[in-house]
């Protein structure tokens, strides 16, 4: 215990990359998941065609060998991001793709004479999209969603291969330093909690949306 208490503030000092890296990559790729399945479910097939292809390869390759490619092979390109920036990018191309997926289920399940009733009403598309689909396709979704946001926090561990000092480097580090492997219990305990947190977060949203039944 004494050890595991000596060695947490390093760990902690890897977690507030994996916590930075986890939101920023929330706040990025919820919203591009939501405008994809839009396009997903869209009647003009080229878009549809374009995003559907986008979709498979970032659900179809490992989110390592993406990372790989963005931060080793873009530069080949003339693209170069730092080491943050490219597990960003990768990580919000690859989990819009989920979202947009899981929300393109959720829209096709409204009925359409909600739509048609809409209309009906005076609503416009966009007051139609804001104030009556989005609301039900929220709430069908959560679970779906929630389940994204536990694995993203894990996949979070996968940043190890561009040498970023995230909370499984730095445990990773102290276990070879020391000959121990205590710190990975440090680390299992970090990711525990960061789960557990995003856990109740996501209990708490499904029980404000339970009005809409």
């Amino acid at each position: 215990m004494n050890y595991l208490v000596d060695v947490m503030p390093q760990l902690l000092t890897g977690a507030s990359t994996t916590v930075k890296l986890f939101l920023y990559t929330i706040i990025g790729s919820l919203p591009l998941g939501i405008l994809l399945s839009f396009g997903l479910s869209s009647r003009f097939k080229p878009i549809q065609w374009v995003l559907q292809l986008y979709v498979w390869i970032m659900r179809g390759t490992p989110l390592l060998l993406q990372l790989i490619f963005v931060f080793y092979g873009l530069p080949l390109a003339g693209i170069v991001f730092d080491r943050f920036e490219a597990a960003l990018f990768a990580f919000v191309l690859n989990y819009a793709a989920y979202y947009a997926e899981i929300f393109r289920g959720g829209i096709q399940s409204i009925p359409l004479g909600q739509y048609e009733a809409s209309r009906v009403l005076g609503l416009t598309p966009f007051q139609t999209i804001t104030r009556i689909i989005i609301p039900q396709v929220v709430k069908i979704v959560l679970p779906s969603v929630g389940n994204e946001v536990i694995n993203l926090i894990k996949d979070t561990s996968l940043v190890y291969i561009l040498g970023l000092s995230d909370v499984m480097r730095v445990g990773k580090i102290a276990m070879e330093r020391d000959t121990t492997l205590l710190p990975l219990l440090g680390v299992a305990l970090i990711y525990l909690v960061m789960t557990g947190i995003a856990t109740v977060l996501m209990k708490y949203l499904e029980n404000r949306l339970n009005y809409y039944r």
